[in-house]
């Protein structure tokens, strides 16, 4: 089974080593890695270029700095542009995979294994751990289903039944419920840990984290009834009262805003439908 990766980066300087080291020495090489520059003010390209001009199969790719941090669109615009660049048009897998993240060496031999052993998976990927400031890693919870943007691993099939990305926040739970809507299941490995240097959201700060979330679970069509009970939920959550605070501005703000969702109204449908059955305790991939 071969696989392409395809990394956006903006200003990983730090970090990136510790992923391109993480790939370079996996016990599966991928076919390709494109590493996208989206703009980078510190030496984020250099670093790609010494590693490319050491591995052939890595492949630098360099875009204009558009002069800011375009959340969620961004990542994905970013990605679309290595996507557009790949060379192997025949390939099994294709990988999304952030820049400031750490793995085991037999970390996509063991994600393939599990791809070979469901037909019906179409996206997988190992489990987020953030290292915190005193040096612990700390995991990341989030239903069965949801598989994290900084790890997407999606099988040809299955991307050829949902591409492209819905190139806004909440592109990475749209991919999962199209792929679950369509027939596909969709999952996390969690016995394959992966540590990420950049804690989620670090880049913009917890409180416009927080807001981002809510708009993005609004650009997603999430059911009202299932975002009250979201964020009750995480009142008693760190950061306490103001995580949730900021999940309800997002969501609401969409409605002020008359920001536009998916345009995809069976996609949107579907979700509701999952959702509601979550909260009435029935079967759902919302667990």
């Amino acid at each position: 089974m071969s696989y392409v990766v395809i990394t956006p980066v903006r200003d990983e300087s730090a970090f990136l080593p510790f992923t391109i080291e993480s790939v370079i020495r996996q016990t599966i090489l991928p076919a390709e890695w494109i590493i996208v520059n989206d703009g980078s003010q510190d030496n984020t390209g250099e670093i790609i270029e010494q590693y490319a001009s050491r591995h052939s199969w890595i492949r630098p790719l360099h875009l204009a700095d558009r002069g800011f941090r375009k959340s969620g669109g961004g990542v994905v615009d970013a990605f679309n542009e290595g996507y557009a660049k790949l060379s192997p048009r025949s390939w099994d897998f294709v990988v999304k995979l952030d820049g400031d993240l750490e793995f085991a060496p037999d970390y996509f031999e063991k994600c393939l294994c599990h791809f070979g052993k469901d037909p019906r998976l179409g996206i997988g990927g190992g489990s987020i751990s953030n290292r915190m400031p005193d040096g612990s890693d700390q995991p990341e919870k989030g239903p069965a289903f949801h598989v994290r943007g900084a790890t997407k691993i999606y099988k040809q099939q299955c991307w050829a039944d949902i591409a492209p990305l819905w190139a806004a926040p909440g592109w990475d739970t749209l991919d999962e419920v199209k792929a679950n809507m369509k027939g596909w299941t969709t999952r996390t490995f969690p016995e394959l840990s992966i540590v990420q240097h950049r804690v989620t959201g670090g880049a913009d700060g917890m409180w416009r984290d927080r807001v981002k979330n809510g708009r993005a679970n609004f650009i997603c069509g999430y059911h009202p009834l299932f975002m009250l009970a979201k964020c009750v939920s995480r009142i008693a959550s760190p950061p306490y009262v103001v995580g949730a605070l900021g999940l309800t501005w997002g969501y609401l703000t969409g409605y002020l805003c008359r920001t536009a969702r998916v345009d995809d109204a069976a996609l949107i449908k579907y979700v509701r439908r999952q959702q509601l059955s979550r909260l009435s305790g029935g079967s759902t991939i919302w667990k």
